[in-house]
């Protein structure tokens, strides 16, 4: 009887995998799968790309099916590759929600936290991620900086814990969304501007300027461009850049005016080379986001993050009232109007 419960307990074990392959392996070939690219599979993990080689061959012959084709310097997973890479990532998240888990048991405020956020994000996340890792010093964080489409690629993947959006995902991406932050999308111009101040600009004088853009894809420009669309204007577009960093450059250089997060002036603030023009219809209203894919098992250092971040809030609110003051009197204005 005892040996027939023993028989039965043991056949869900993976006895074979558990024989020949190893967590170093799989780890490996996620990072393959991720970066696309044995090479820089192997910067990541401070490894050799003979030993990325050496590995993935190994964890191929367990499998018995061939786990990446080649396209030129590219790699892609094949339909086992594909298999394994969603085997993978489950059992990493398991395991990183068992070892906060335990840590939380005991007492320890222990695990990891990744953020993912979209490009304008990089001026408010890095702040919030250091005073919440000065609370939490056992806590390992990382953060991935990039566009809006590749944010909504590492979400479908489900790479990070949590990512920082301007713009909520469309109805095709099953998502939790939690505004934490006001992001108010701003007129900017070079300080020796006609219309800096200037009381409520039209929105038509506007649309006769030249205008700079983000590149399509960003939540910025689709935002400037449904407000233009809305009254029935075209603004003449003179370029298209894709940095917030570039543009500011640019505008500096007199090369047109542009719409962008008040955020982007938190380091210089109101007093650098750009000026905020007071135009109507502006600033857009927009928030910060904190999103994850819905039913997602939020971990135990994510959720911490979540709980952070609202009670930021006024304070982020504050930091942008004093270095535009005018943008508490425009957010009652639009408020009561």
């Amino acid at each position: 009887m005892p040996e027939d419960r023993a028989a039965q307990n043991s056949i869900n074990m993976p006895d074979y995998l558990i024989r020949h392959a190893t967590f170093r392996q799989f780890q490996v070939f996620e990072a393959i799968v991720r970066q696309g690219s044995f090479t820089r599979a192997a910067e990541e993990l401070f490894l050799t790309q003979p030993t990325v080689s050496m590995q993935v061959k190994k964890l191929s012959d367990v499998m018995g099916l061939p786990l990446f084709e080649h396209l030129g310097r590219k790699v892609r997973p094949t339909d086992a590759g594909r298999e394994l890479h969603q085997a993978c990532r489950d059992i990493f998240e398991t395991l990183t929600n068992l070892e906060m888990k335990i840590a939380d048991l005991k007492g320890l405020k222990r695990g990891r936290l990744r953020l993912g956020v979209v490009t304008t994000a990089k001026y408010v996340a890095p702040e919030m991620l250091g005073e919440f890792s000065q609370l939490h010093p056992g806590i390992d964080v990382s953060l991935k900086v990039t566009n809006r489409d590749r944010i909504l690629d590492r979400i479908q993947a489900n790479e990070d814990d949590l990512y920082i959006m301007g713009e909520v995902p469309d109805k095709e991406f099953e998502v939790v969304a939690q505004a934490f932050a006001p992001n108010p999308l701003v007129v900017m111009a070079p300080k020796s501007h006609p219309l800096v101040g200037a009381s409520r600009i039209s929105l038509e004088r506007i649309a006769e300027e030249p205008l700079i853009l983000r590149e399509p894809g960003s939540g910025i420009r689709d935002a400037t461009l449904r407000l233009f669309s809305a009254r029935g204007l075209k603004p003449k577009v003179r370029m298209e850049l894709g940095s917030n960093e570039a543009i500011k450059h640019a505008i500096v250089g007199g090369l047109g005016i542009s719409v962008l997060s008040l955020h982007t002036l938190t380091l210089e603030g109101a007093d650098g080379p750009v000026a905020i023009l007071d135009v109507e219809s502006f600033p857009i209203p927009r928030k910060w986001y904190l999103v994850y894919p819905k039913g997602k098992e939020v971990s135990i250092v994510a959720k911490a993050f979540l709980e952070y971040a609202l009670e930021r809030e006024p304070f982020i609110r504050e930091k942008l009232e004093a270095m535009w003051p005018r943008l508490h009197e425009q957010d009652r204005e639009q408020a009561s109007g």
